[in-house]
């Protein structure tokens, strides 16, 4: 089956026009691939191996001309991207250096705008390059876990292709994607896996060349699929990503899954297209920005048996290369249960959030089991959804009011839940000390807003969510502090972990209010940064200067050197602390020396001296 999307697709593939960027003709190892789940963002390209050291001559893929070129410590690095004339941009990124014509380009235009990190969109023509043609020598620069190439092909709306498409032989797969474990969740109130209200993985056995689920799955309702699965390249250990799935049922295709294009404008969206970063859902959500589903249509991928109906789907994983691997999943419909085994009953009621529907799980009582919601000024009766000799379930949908308690015979559950957030909107939520202002692009799905203030009085603790739940972009926040007396000098809000880690988020006091802007869930506290950043030397002549320099807690911000009352363009890799210096034209240093470096605090370390 062939959607048009993916006919369209494949008129675009310029099959054999651009050549490998690393050693054409020979061998590569990739150690990421298109499609590969990272934290936060699909991966958009191809990481070519490079044995673990810089230096690899790095080639243009074909004819065209550098239409942006940028040298930063961050991200892609020192990234140069190519424009061609098919329309399609290729990017080439964590360089370590430039060729000497284009790094002369790069050092003149940040020499004239005294900065240490630049990005520049040359004239159409002005930087010609030849297929072939080594522009640059592979690195670790950037936010890079080590020394490789990151390579993509883009189209020229820019949106992030699977080079592997276009055929690059150096590269060579025969080996079928491997499943590691296959969800099955519920996708609204009245749905149920094997009785209960709850997302259930099962890791499948290897048989037969393919995987089965162990067993039987009994679902009620509407339930989707979610899958963790991985890809290994010939010859090579690491695990990459794929990037088609396909179900089917008594062999004939329900839908495909298909992720060709990654658009940089939705690129957060991957947050609600999988599970934590880990599972694939293979399900289309009413809230999802892009969709990679053919058909695509509202439900497609939700999954409902009529009761004792028994069915087995087949989903095939598919990688670039077009090797396969199938997994078996049986699934078998169900009536609603109201006697469930439901493992241990907690000491207490237990309270989860699944999107819109709220989970308690409580021991059964003597004193009944009717549980009582409050909404408003409304008082809702309802028997648990399902319960055994030990526990008790209800379940509540929070679209149609938020609960301020439920009276559940035993004690008396405070829901916890302040708000209902629609996504793409613009909206401000308002407590006494709290207020949130969401933009239309804020939220990936509708939010159930739950805030906590804890801590003391000058040493308070807000904690919005939990950090499993993610945002699409930033919330704004303004955290009222009247009763608050120390000092504020330095002091902003920091994201602790669960562990204690502190992370700088920053902020700006407005009387006895601090506001913050921040696109993670978790728990926020104020803390104090009035330690300058340190700097070491590590080698000071004529021909360089180097330094170490270092902040143990907001993080550096910005540096800056002079030699001899002259501005000095300074290179910075933030995962060795390292700067170095690079001049103009190769002149020998002397003079004076002075180094200034900022941390986001606003601390000022400077170091002097002469050479």
């Amino acid at each position: 089956m062939f959607s048009t999307a993916s006919l369209l697709l494949a008129q675009e593939i310029d099959h054999g026009y651009f050549k490998s960027p690393i050693k054409p003709g020979g061998r590569n190892y990739l150690s990421g691939n298109f499609a590969e789940l990272r934290p936060n963002h699909f991966h958009t390209g191809l990481d070519y191996k490079t044995g673990g050291v810089e230096g690899e001559p790095i080639l243009a893929a074909a004819d065209g001309w550098v239409y942006r070129i940028k040298v930063s410590s961050f991200g892609y690095g020192n990234v140069i991207y190519l424009r061609h004339p098919n329309g399609k941009i290729t990017l080439y990124g964590h360089l370590r250096n430039f060729n000497k014509k284009l790094e002369d380009f790069m050092r003149k235009k940040m020499y004239e705008a005294q900065v240490n990190e630049l990005e520049v969109y040359p004239e159409p023509g002005e930087l010609p390059v030849k297929q072939g043609e080594r522009i640059a020598d592979s690195g670790n620069t950037g936010g890079s876990g080590g020394p490789h190439l990151h390579f993509e092909i883009r189209d020229s709306l820019e949106r992030a292709m699977d080079p592997l498409l276009f055929g690059f032989p150096e590269v060579r797969d025969k080996t079928p994607p491997t499943p590691q474990k296959i969800a099955i969740v519920p996708l609204d109130i009245d749905s149920r896996v094997n009785g209960k209200f709850e997302r259930l993985e099962i890791t499948p056995t290897y048989t037969g060349g393919n995987y089965v689920l162990p067993s039987t799955v009994k679902i009620t309702g509407k339930v989707g699929l979610e899958i963790q699965s991985f890809d290994r390249l010939d010859e090579a250990s690491n695990r990459n990503g794929f990037p088609t799935f396909q179900l089917s049922e008594a062999n004939q295709e329900l839908f495909s899954l298909v992720v060709n294009k990654v658009d940089f404008n939705y690129t957060r969206q991957f947050l609600l297209h999988t599970y934590r970063n880990r599972f694939t859902k293979l399900y289309t959500q009413k809230d999802l920005k892009f969709q990679y589903f053919n058909p695509s249509e509202p439900e497609t991928g939700h999954l409902e048996l009529d009761p004792g109906v028994k069915k087995t789907y087949e989903l095939a994983l598919v990688d670039a290369y077009g090797n396969k691997r199938t997994v078996s999943i049986p699934l078998q419909g169900q009536d609603l249960e109201h006697n469930v085994n439901d493992g241990t009953a907690p000491s207490r009621a237990q309270i989860s959030y699944l999107g819109n529907i709220l989970k308690i799980k409580a021991p059964i009582s003597p004193d009944g089991g009717l549980a009582k919601f409050y909404v408003g000024a409304h008082e809702f009766e309802m028997l648990p959804a399902y319960q055994n000799s030990q526990s008790r379930t209800y379940l509540w949908d929070m679209n149609f009011g938020i609960p301020e308690e439920v009276d559940i015979c035993s004690e008396v559950v405070l829901v916890g839940v302040d708000a209902r957030v629609p996504a793409d909107t613009d909206q401000l939520f308002a407590n006494e000390n709290v207020k949130i202002r969401f933009s239309e692009r804020t939220l990936l799905e509708d939010l159930f807003l739950r805030l906590e203030q804890s801590g003391s009085q000058n040493s308070p603790r807000l904690t919005i969510n939990d950090p499993s739940e993610y945002l699409w972009n930033e919330m704004e926040i303004t955290w009222d502090l009247p009763n608050f007396n120390g000092d504020k000098d330095k002091l902003f809000v920091y994201q602790q972990s669960s562990n204690g880690r502190k992370s700088f988020v920053g902020g700006v006091w407005e009387g006895q209010s601090i506001r913050f802007k921040t696109r993670n869930f978790g728990t926020f506290v104020l803390d104090t940064d009035k330690v300058d950043p340190t700097i070491t030397p590590i080698r000071l002549n004529s021909n360089e200067i180097r330094f170490k320099i270092q902040d143990s807690s907001s993080g550096i911000e910005k540096f800056e050197a002079n030699v001899n009352g002259k501005w000095l363009l300074m290179r910075y890799e933030y995962k060795q602390a390292l700067i170095w210096s690079e001049t103009e034209n190769g002149e020998a240093l002397k003079g004076p020396v002075v180094l200034k470096v900022t941390d986001r605090a606003g601390n000022v370390k400077e170091w002097t001296g002469t050479l």
